[in-house]
């Protein structure tokens, strides 16, 4: 957080340091409301409409390996943004019910994901297989032996 500079006098001032110990108790340091590696990491995504993803650079090739549980390979679609993303959208329908009542707890969601993922190196669609099962999607992307761009002569 910065410190912010009023010459107006003490009142802007304390005002400053107030909502800034505010927020540092409520959002914390490092600008998140919960602490890392808690409940938080392991929420959120889902709350957001994202799923997780891994990322792995290996040999000749990248592998993205992305959890969608309840996802129907139907409902599954990935494409390749440009050489260094990759795009994996998803939807989860839900199972429609008459009747609400009776349920005491309801938090299976459904709806759309999308998530867009950036790649360690840049990856060609040729060769490219995706694969899902049980819920676990993974995608095998050859690595580009082509350069980007062209050399410029500085004369």
């Amino acid at each position: 957080m910065y410190r912010r500079r009023y010459p107006f006098g003490w009142t802007w001032r304390d005002l400053d340091e107030m909502m800034t110990e505010m927020e540092n108790r409520f959002w914390g340091p490092s600008g998140r409301l919960l602490p890392p590696g808690g409940i938080a990491d392991r929420m959120m995504p889902a709350l957001r409409g994202e799923f997780r993803v891994d990322v792995r650079d290996h040999d000749d090739e990248v592998i993205v390996v992305a959890d969608l549980p309840g996802v129907e390979k139907a409902d599954l679609s990935v494409s390749l943004v440009n050489p260094g993303t990759l795009e994996i959208r998803s939807e989860r329908k839900a199972e429609t019910e008459e009747k609400e009542e009776g349920y005491f707890m309801k938090e299976r969601m459904s709806g759309a994901m999308s998530r867009i993922v950036a790649l360690p190196h840049d990856v060609t669609d040729a060769d490219a297989s995706a694969t899902f099962k049980n819920g676990v999607l993974e995608i095998r992307l050859k690595k580009s032996t082509t350069e980007r761009g062209s050399p410029i002569k500085v004369e």
